[in-house]
């Protein structure tokens, strides 16, 4: 049996989390949601870390669910899919609250639990040919992996109910509409597209790029007269960082 589920490489600053059970299509299983927490909170340990890369091996992203696991569990089905879940969202909430910036380099079909680890992420550059689809309650389940909160964060209430109700599968293009997807690229152009966006993302001091999310995730919980105090807490103390004062030097000196 094959138990290898993820990869993870950190070098030069970047963490690449890729899951890495083609042959499996990358299902959310027993052995992937332990294999995925333990990877997540690898990189979100990381003080060198600075961008965080999601991707994965194969054709799909992740087909979701391991429905075939569920049918063995059948006996302690409750007890099964709650302890999975619960693992799962260890990794779903590590990345979340990462202070490095997560891109999604989305290669093929992304379902339930694999949509759900897609709009987790911060920035997402996807094949022209990937398609996500939720899919939970086409089976006759709910969402999990955080979907039903990230999505209606990003789409809207009535938008994300629609997705999840009625599981329509989203085009690249239609995903970037809704602003599910950062850029749609030609499919033998995702590495090379992915590569260039972390290369920009690395030159932007590491700081502003971990306040920046701290700032966003964080937005939607206060009232604006609280995040107004963050954001100017928030700047004060970037703007007092060595390395943004040899940015803002560049930046001025350019524009002369």
């Amino acid at each position: 049996m094959n138990t290898h589920r993820i990869s993870l490489k950190i070098e030069n600053q970047v963490a690449w989390l890729t899951l890495d059970n083609p042959a499996g299509r990358n299902a959310v299983d027993d052995l992937f949601v332990e294999a995925f927490a333990n990877a997540a909170d690898a990189c979100a340990a990381d003080p060198a870390v600075k961008v965080i890369v999601l991707g994965a091996r194969g054709e799909l992203f992740s087909v979701g669910g391991d429905l075939a696991g569920f049918l063995a569990n059948e006996h302690r089905i409750r007890a099964h899919v709650h302890r999975m879940a619960t693992i799962f969202h260890l990794g779903i909430q590590r990345l979340h609250e990462a202070p490095a910036p997560v891109v999604a380099a989305l290669n093929g079909t992304a379902a339930g639990g694999g949509f759900s680890i897609v709009c987790g992420a911060d920035l997402v550059v996807a094949r022209r040919s990937a398609k996500l689809v939720s899919a939970y309650t086409k089976s006759g389940l709910t969402p999990d992996g955080g979907l039903s909160w990230l999505l209606e964060r990003a789409v809207g209430y009535r938008k994300a109910f629609e997705i999840m109700a009625l599981n329509p599968v989203l085009s690249a293009e239609a995903a970037q509409q809704l602003g599910l997807v950062t850029e749609v690229v030609d499919d033998d152009k995702l590495d090379e597209a992915v590569q260039a966006l972390v290369a920009r993302l690395l030159q932007t001091p590491a700081d502003a790029l971990r306040n920046l999310k701290r700032l966003m995730r964080g937005a939607g919980a206060v009232p604006l007269s609280e995040q107004l105090r963050r954001e100017a807490d928030g700047i004060a103390a970037q703007a007092a960082n060595p390395e943004t004062m040899e940015a803002l030097r560049r930046f001025f000196t350019k524009s002369r």
